[in-house]
């Protein structure tokens, strides 16, 4: 139908609104979400009203045929008509989501609603009325078929609030941001007890759910259902069908993409469980006939399915290699390396970077696994931003979709409040299939800030030119683990004494060289991210120092947090090697000071996670255990215990008496005057004081 002008719609006061009489779950899910934005924004609590009713402004319902709502899924479109004294919206869906995405669509551009408003703290603007243009509207075709997120080591969201699993309070306000972002289907967290709310709350909101690779079907690990069993589909086949066919029974009502996979215990092949599958032509029969039989017993319970196949890991390089077979109706899901990249995965020090993407000649559809935020024990970005540009986001997706994997794409969202603006753009280019990086930035600024917009823009444009290239690839870009993980082995690697050959752990990220210039090689890096992380938040500075105070908080939790938070990891690592260095010398007090710097530096990183817990975000950061900021700190404390103990034991008062005594008193004290050991935070003070002013550091 085309665009035609009845008259304006204007929308003052207590608004009434006309809901259907049946109502979905999904629906009503939705309407809870607009009656609160009217509130906010007009400051009246709308009215609903079933059956007919002339004086509703608004109606909400199902398309009829007369509507000319497009015939296909999730399809929406808005109406006006005359039906009595004032003109009149309806908001109209092709089906249950079709009306959640009119609700929600209606809440964005009329009463200013951002997809993210909950996880940016928006600044809702109040209005005393609202205009509406009376024009038609029709939604365009989503780009992707089924888009959503994987709420993926999401520690945060766990140690939020106190009950374990997460309950309704912090899984609403993630599956409002997704449906808000136009997203239908989500895995709901890793590995949560089942008995939690997480699967029930997201079919009750309208979402397809789907599962993650390493729990087929959804189902019950199986040395959890069968402890003490050996975990082997050729020794029990049974025991696994069983576990298959109750998550089966469980779901069959539910809207659910199946993935069908076969991978061992604990996320990992699952020949480390059965070790007589040594060769890939074992490998890949034995999953492509678990795959099939999966598929087959899905097709006799479930009415028209939906399957996947998650290509990850070992999977996809069996398959890429000619040794899987899979039924002609399974989405093949393509994952990237973790950091953007549509490569195969590092594994420890092996980065083979093999095409993670349908050939040319791959027939049937396929889709995406996509991180914008990862946990490897390497680099990776868990508490900070995505260090990729916008540019490197729309480069990998759009050539991803343009190889026709753009049936599925599941994005990696993490704890979603670090996330934001990756997230953002992502949402775009599921929506529309691409996306012009510089009108996005300037919208996504000016829709969550009231100033000084190119000034943030700028900021966010380069806060990836401040990350650490660690590696020759565009994506080898330092997140907030490269601080932490590598440091942590390190230590433990100097501490056991095993010093004088390399840590092969750390070979993917200083190389195969000796153990003292692995650790000058990162000292390096450090250095130079020091200075580049230090400028970035000066010009955060000055850009912060001009705002209001609502944007101020919201610019300070959602830009210089990040960058705050990798200038304290990059000082505390780099000060580690500077100690690293006295050790080799033996100069153990300047070590020990130089130990002291970087824990001083690892917690000012403790320090920027409590100052973002303000208000609703009490706690959010306590449960950093991924990242471990913590357990940093006490590895390094450790160290400097160890490092004391060089020179200043046993008494521990040696190197206040050589460095710290007055002369006068050195030869005259008595003991029961003096010993009195200084705290390893004061002695290292005072040393730092005393070789700063003689020239020792």
């Amino acid at each position: 139908m085309g665009n035609q002008i009845i008259e304006q719609l204007v929308l003052k006061g207590q608004v009434h609104i006309q809901i259907p009489e049946i109502q979905f779950s999904s629906v009503e899910h939705a309407l809870r979400m607009l009656v609160r934005d009217f509130e906010t924004v007009l400051g009246a609590r709308p009215k609903l009203v079933t059956g007919a009713y002339e004086e509703a402004e608004l109606c909400i319902r199902i398309a009829q045929e007369k509507d000319d709502i497009p015939n296909r899924p999730e399809a929406f479109g808005f109406r006006f008509n005359l039906s009595g004294k004032f003109p009149r919206m309806e908001i109209i869906g092709h089906d249950d989501l079709g009306i959640v995405y009119g609700i929600l669509a209606f809440s964005k551009k009329y009463l200013g609603m951002q997809p993210f408003w909950f996880w940016a703290d928006q600044s809702i603007a109040k209005l005393s009325e609202i205009e509406i243009p009376c024009h038609h509207y029709d939604a365009p075709v989503p780009k992707v078929r089924y888009r959503g997120w994987f709420v993926n080591d999401e520690v945060c969201l766990i140690g939020w609030k106190e009950p374990y699993p997460p309950s309704r309070e912090v899984w609403e306000p993630v599956f409002e941001a997704l449906l808000r972002s136009g997203g239908n289907m989500v895995i709901p967290g890793t590995d949560l007890p089942r008995d939690g709310i997480h699967y029930k709350l997201a079919v009750e909101m309208g979402l397809w759910v789907t599962h993650h690779h390493a729990e087929p079907l959804g189902a019950e690990m199986f040395l959890r259902a069968f402890p003490g069993r050996n975990a082997s589909y050729r020794e029990a086949p049974e025991l696994f069908e069983s576990l298959w066919a109750e998550a089966i029974e469980e779901q069959k009502d539910m809207k659910v993409l199946w993935v069908l996979s076969f991978r061992g215990q604990g996320d990992a092949p699952f020949w480390h469980n059965d070790p007589s599958f040594d060769t890939s032509e074992k490998r890949g029969a034995m999953i492509s006939k678990v795959i099939r039989k999966q598929y087959d017993m899905i097709g006799s319970a479930v009415q028209n399915p939906v399957y996947c196949v998650a290509l990850y890991g070992e999977i996809a390089e069996l398959y890429k290699g000619g040794y899987v077979d899979l039924p002609e109706d399974v989405i093949k899901i393509w994952a990237d390396n973790g950091y953007g990249k549509m490569v195969s995965r590092r594994h420890n020090n092996q980065n083979l970077r093999v095409v993670s993407l349908p050939a040319a000649n791959d027939g049937g559809k396929d889709g995406l696994y996509y991180h914008v935020t990862f946990h490897d024990l390497q680099a990776s970005n868990h508490l900070t931003m995505f260090p990729g540009s916008s540019n490197f986001l729309k480069q990998e997706i759009e050539t991803a979709f343009d190889a026709g994997a753009d049936d599925y794409l599941l994005i990696n969202c993490g704890n979603i409040r670090p996330h934001v603006y990756s997230l953002d753009i992502l949402r775009v280019l599921w929506s529309d299939g691409s996306i012009d990086v510089n009108e996005h930035i300037k919208e996504f600024v000016s829709s969550y800030y009231a100033s000084h917009h190119e000034e943030l823009e700028e900021l966010y444009l380069s806060y990836t030119e401040a990350a650490i290239q660690y590696g020759p690839h565009a994506d080898d870009l330092a997140g907030d683990e490269y601080y932490h993980h590598p440091a942590r082995q390190m230590i433990g690697h100097w501490l056991q004494g095993k010093g004088v050959q390399p840590d092969a752990r750390l070979f993917w990220a200083v190389g195969d060289v000796p153990f003292n210039q692995q650790v000058k090689n990162f000292e390096d890096r450090l250095e130079q991210g020091i200075k580049n992380w230090e400028a970035w938040l000066q010009k955060c500075d000055e850009v912060l120092g001009k705002l209001v105070a609502d944007d101020l908080r919201r610019a300070t939790d959602l830009l210089r947090f990040h960058g705050a938070l990798h200038l304290s990891g990059c000082e505390g690592f780099y000060w580690l090697c500077r100690s690293y260095r006295e050790y080799r010398e033996q100069n153990y007090p300047q070590a020990f000071v130089y130990a002291s710097e970087s824990m001083w530096s690892y917690k000012k990183g403790l320090d920027i996670l409590k100052e973002a817990e303000h208000g609703k975000w009490d706690r959010f950061y306590q449960a950093d255990w991924l990242t471990n900021i913590k357990s940093t700190i006490y590895n390094v404390d450790t160290l400097r215990r160890f490092l004391r103990i060089h020179g200043d034991s046993p008494d521990f008062f040696l190197w206040y008496k050589e460095f710290l005594m007055p002369e006068t008193e050195k030869y005259i004290y008595l003991e029961n005057t003096h010993r009195n050991p200084l705290s390893d935070d004061e002695l290292a003070h005072r040393l730092k004081r005393f070789f700063s002013s003689h020239g020792g550091l």
